[in-house]
């Protein structure tokens, strides 16, 4: 199982959007430091994540997510639960689970 996910930095209140097969392990990495782009932001958590039968269509829902650049759209993701953009083929490709 892959993962696309969305941390949020409970410095700041950034917002970061990554692929994963471990989203634990990858938040750990996050918030030790190990992950050059986000250590200044540190402590991390998870704000949103889907699952993905592959990785593939993981680095698709993540480069979407990506090519909103808008908090409006990421929050909404909480928020409503459901696919903002039709673009994107969701079906059964994968299960999201929102964090609060």
């Amino acid at each position: 199982m892959y993962y696309a996910y969305i941390l949020k930095s409970k410095k700041s209140g950034k917002y970061y959007v990554g692929q994963t097969e471990d989203v634990e392990k990858r938040l750990n990495l996050h918030n030790t430091g190990k992950v050059v782009s986000t250590k200044r932001e540190i402590p991390w958590e998870v704000f949103y994540k889907e699952s993905f039968e592959n990785r593939a269509l993981a680095v698709k829902r993540e480069r979407q997510i990506k090519a909103w650049k808008s908090r409006d759209a990421i929050e909404r993701l909480e928020s409503s639960n459901k696919i903002e953009d039709p673009r994107f083929p969701y079906g059964k490709s994968g299960q999201m689970t929102n964090f609060k």
